[in-house]
Formats: structure tokens, sequence, C-alpha cells
């Protein structure tokens, strides 16, 4: 069996700096990675991860926690996060929480026990004792989207008060008073953070709002959908309706279709976040887009400088917040 003795005698190079190359990639030079990528193909050397795990004092796993893979938003994210991983000899370990705080806490746990090098949360636990789990962590913890206050880790996030803030005021300037507004689950940083950008912008505006149109849909396709037929049944049913996420919007354009309602010309519809097949729905949905990619970019940053380097480790935590995008679609009208 090929050894990374071998690999280093054929590239001619030094036994610290195949490790390097296999570890950082992006720390070697370009021809010294070539060689040394072509003499494990020719020496058939593969890593020993026991090894790997014995000599950097933990594993090469990252793992990646979040409260519902089958969303695309978290999807795109874990993607450019295993891409970065991967680029620097790491390589990502999945785990889905489906939302439930408990479930959470144990997951977490059980990559703390298997001495991960590193994790990504979009976290779903909340309140004092959660914020001081977080920050007894033994290993890095970088936070995207979802925020824990009073955990002192890395957060990597959007502008969410703004993303609810720019389709009210868009629906204001169509005209719209009646605007319905279907919320994330009620304490979670980015649905308390949404929900803040419509009221801030609603009472901006001087309209007054009205409590029955603020309902929650718990970021769900199934709470939207169950949320938005209430809202439509109604016989002082509001002239729009904005979801909290992609999939309480979609929903709410499901409902309005199912009940024959046309959008935007009975119901305007705006939500936050895109789908990977919106071009091809109609109408095609005004929304406020989030980066995804820089997101998970910028998450893996975070958590490889806390691994990577002593002086990354005692960094104070830092909080990086993008600003997201307005797309205009046609699912809106002016009044």
């Amino acid at each position: 069996m090929a050894t990374i003795r071998d690999v280093a005698r054929l590239a001619g190079v030094s036994i610290s700096t195949v490790s390097l190359a296999l570890n950082s990639p992006k720390r070697v030079g370009i021809e010294t990675l070539d060689r040394i990528q072509q003499a494990v193909k020719a020496t058939g050397y593969r890593i020993d991860p026991v090894a790997q795990t014995l000599a950097r004092g933990r594993s090469s796993l990252i793992g990646f926690v979040s409260a519902n893979l089958g969303n695309m938003f978290f999807g795109d994210i874990r993607r450019e996060i295993e891409h970065q991983a991967l680029d620097n000899g790491y390589f990502v370990l999945i785990a889905d929480s489906s939302g439930k705080a408990d479930l959470e806490r144990a997951l977490l746990e059980r990559l703390e026990a298997q001495r991960m090098a590193g994790i990504v949360l979009a976290a779903n636990g909340r309140g004092n004792d959660y914020a001081a789990f977080l920050r007894d962590f033994k290993i890095p913890i970088v936070m995207f989207d979802q925020k824990v206050e009073g955990a002192e880790r890395d957060f990597v996030g959007s502008d969410n008060p703004l993303t609810t803030a720019i389709l009210t005021e868009h629906l204001l300037q169509l005209g719209h008073r009646r605007i319905a507004f279907i919320s994330g689950p009620a304490g979670l940083h980015t649905a308390d953070e949404r929900l803040k950008g419509y009221m801030d912008t609603m009472a901006g505006a001087g309209v007054d709002v009205d409590p029955s149109l603020v309902v929650e849909g718990g970021y769900t396709r199934t709470g939207g959908y169950r949320q938005a037929m209430r809202l439509l049944a109604r016989r002082d049913r509001p002239t729009a309706i904005i979801g909290a996420n992609n999939m309480m919007g979609l929903a709410a354009l499901q409902v309005m279709q199912e009940m024959g309602f046309r959008c935007p010309d009975d119901v305007s519809l705006a939500m936050v976040d895109d789908v990977p097949w919106s071009s091809v729905i109609t109408p095609r949905i005004t929304m406020v887009v989030q980066d995804a990619q820089k997101l998970g970019e910028l998450a893996a940053q975070r958590l490889l400088a806390r691994i990577q380097s002593s002086e990354g480790a005692a960094a104070p935590p830092q909080e990086l917040i993008l600003t997201p995008r307005f797309v205009r679609g046609d699912s809106t009208r002016r009044l």
C-alpha cells in the first residue's frame, strides 16, 4: 500500500508539502499541486482518515446542521459550503433537524463527540439556555441565516427587516393597504426580523395593520397553504399577500389558483427568496432574493479561518450582513 512518503518521493517534495497539498490545496502553488496530484494518482495513495484525525487532533469533517434541506435556499448554501470545504481538504457531514430544537441540540452534541473540525449551523434553538449551550461548545461554530442572541459565535446572514420592508413598500406604492403577511415561527430570528420589516414599513406609511391579516405559516408549504386558504376565504380578503419565505409564497399562489383567483388581477403576491424554476411559474412572482451562494461562501470562509489558524481561532466573533436584491415580477399590480 502506497504511503505519503511514496507520494513525496515521486513528486520531489517534502512530506509536509504533500500533507499541506492534501489538506489545504489553495496554500500550495499550482505547479507543485499538479505534481503532487499526479503522484497521488500514480501511486494509488489514499488518505487515512484515522491517521489524519490523530495528526490534526480533530477529523477532516465539517458538520452542516439545518432545519429544512428541502428548501432550495438551504440547499444552495450547503452546496457552496461543500465546495469551499473540499477545496481545503474537508468533507461535509449533513444533518437536518426538521426545525426541532431538541433534535438540533442532540445532533450538535453528537457532532461534537465525533470531534468535528467545526460546524455550520442554521439554528432553531433559542433562548438564554440555548445561547449558553452554544457558547460552551469546544469546537468552532458559525451560524448562518438564523441567529441566537448571546451565543457569541460568528454569524452570516441577510438584512432580514429590509427583505420585507422592500416588498411592503412596493405594494404600498401600488396602492395596497390591506396587505396580509404570512410569517415564519414566532421567536425565530429571521421570522421576527421579517415581521418587523413589514410592521415598521406599514407604520411608517401611516397604515393601520389589521392584526387578523398577520398569520403564522411556520416557514412550511403546508402552513403557508393553510393560512392562505383562510385569508382568501374571507369576505374582506386582502388585496395583497406577502410570504415571508419562498415555500409559503408558492403555497399562497397555489391556493389562489385552486380557488379561482387571478394573480395579480384579484390578489397581488410577493415573497422572500427565489426557487430554481421561478422563470416557468405564471405569473413570475415579485420577490426579494438573498444571495445564497455568497452566504455559503462567507460562512465556510469564517469557519475555515477558525479552524486553520490560531489567529482565526482567537479572533472575536464577527457578524456579516448582506443586502438582498429586489426582483419585480408579474404577480403585483396597481390597485
